[in-house]
Formats: C-alpha cells, structure tokens, sequence
C-alpha cells in the first residue's frame, strides 16, 4: 500500500484488472465493502474517546506539558511559559500563539497545561472529527452488493432506451500493455540498452551511432 490512493487501487486490481468489466466492478464493490465493514468493526471496538492515532499523540504531549507554569490574563485566557517557545492560550476560542492548537485543532503541550490548571477536560478542546463518535459515524453505512440481473428494478423508459456502442477505429494490433506509464519523477529501474554501440537509452533500430561496440572495443585476443 502506497499513499497514493490510486496506486493502493491498482495493487489490490493487479489479478482483476484483466477481467471483463462487469466482473472487475463486482470484485472493487465488494472488497471496498469488505474493508468498509473491516474498519467498521475497528471504530466500534474503541474504548477511548478519540481514535487511536490521536491518542497516541496526547501521551507524548501530556508529559511534556508538566512543569509548565501558567497564569491567568483573563476568564479563558492563559499565559504559558517553559519550554523553548511561550505564548498565550484562549481556551474558548482554541487558538494559542504556535499555531499548532490553531491548525490541527488538537491541544498543544501549552493547551494541556492551561487545560490542567483552569480545570477543563483536554477532551473538550479536541475537535469533534477526531472523536469515536465520528469515526464509528463515518463507516456506519453499510455497501451492499449488486443483486443479480433478473432482479433489478429497471424503469420502463430506461429499459426502452437503445444504447450503441461507439464507432472504434481499427487499429494495428499488438501485445495489449499490462504496466503503467510512470510519472514525472518516477525513476525507472531498468533501461533500453543498444547491441550495435552499446549505451543506454534507445534500441540498435534507431542508433545514429557509426560504430559498433565491438569496432570501439575490440576483444583482446584479436590480433590489431
């Protein structure tokens, strides 16, 4: 599995992509319904507040923020001090002078330590997609799998609807192309190299080269 979302596609397609069409869409439907369930299963299986990626982030964070000596400017508004930066915490507002608090909508070490001193669940200051509520939200559909032919419920004008299939020029027909093309940046791991000069790069067919590698080369045991 890449990051990329298509290239995690074509790595579970590799078997199926050769199939027809109608049975390559039968077997995306049903493994994304598998991992839908998959991950269903694992959000309701939560017993934290949050998800599991972001509970392993406030440990690290909740033992930073010992020692940090905050004092209050105004209801809500906290001045924290330790560590390599300081700033100043608006509880209400969720915002605190690094940013981070600001973007990720996560407390910061700072957040946590104002949090503990005001008295308020870090908890609450966690925006509400990282909860296990919306994890368990997000994966509550269920994707059901097409139901066979005989039973679909097609409307009569669809049905009297006559569709053609385009008009397909022929084409020269060659070996069909399994691999993709790669991408800009994509550094391939082999490359054409030419019988006649003997570099890399392109075929013996569409050398310019005037000379063999044998002529620039010769063998040692070939009398000169």
């Amino acid at each position: 599995m890449t990051t990329n979302m298509v290239e995690s596609l074509n790595s579970m397609l590799v078997n199926a992509r050769d199939f027809p069409f109608v049975a390559l869409l039968d077997v995306i439907q049903e493994t994304i319904s598998k991992w839908w369930n998959d991950r269903r299963i694992v959000a309701m299986a939560i017993i934290a507040p949050l998800t599991p990626s972001r509970e392993s982030e406030f440990k690290p964070h909740f033992e930073q923020s010992n020692g940090r000596h905050t004092s209050q400017l105004n209801p809500g508004t906290y001045h924290v001090k330790g560590g390599e930066l300081e700033g100043v915490v608006d509880i209400f507002n969720k915002t605190y002078t690094c940013k981070e608090f600001d973007i990720d909508k996560l407390p910061c070490v700072h957040a946590i330590a104002e949090a503990y001193h005001a008295h308020v669940s870090i908890y609450s200051l966690v925006s509400p997609y990282y909860t296990k509520e919306y994890y368990v939200v997000a994966y509550g559909k269920t994707i059901y799998l097409v139901k066979v032919q005989s039973q679909w419920d097609v409307p009569d004008e669809v049905a009297a609807r006559l569709v053609f299939p385009r008009e397909v020029k022929n084409k020269k027909r060659r070996r069909p192309k399994t691999s993709r093309f790669p991408s800009t940046k994509e550094f391939r791991k082999w490359k054409n190299r030419c019988n006649k000069c003997g570099t890399y790069g392109h075929y013996k067919k569409k050398c310019q080269s005037q000379t063999s590698s044998t002529e620039r080369n010769p063998p040692t045991d070939m009398p000169v």
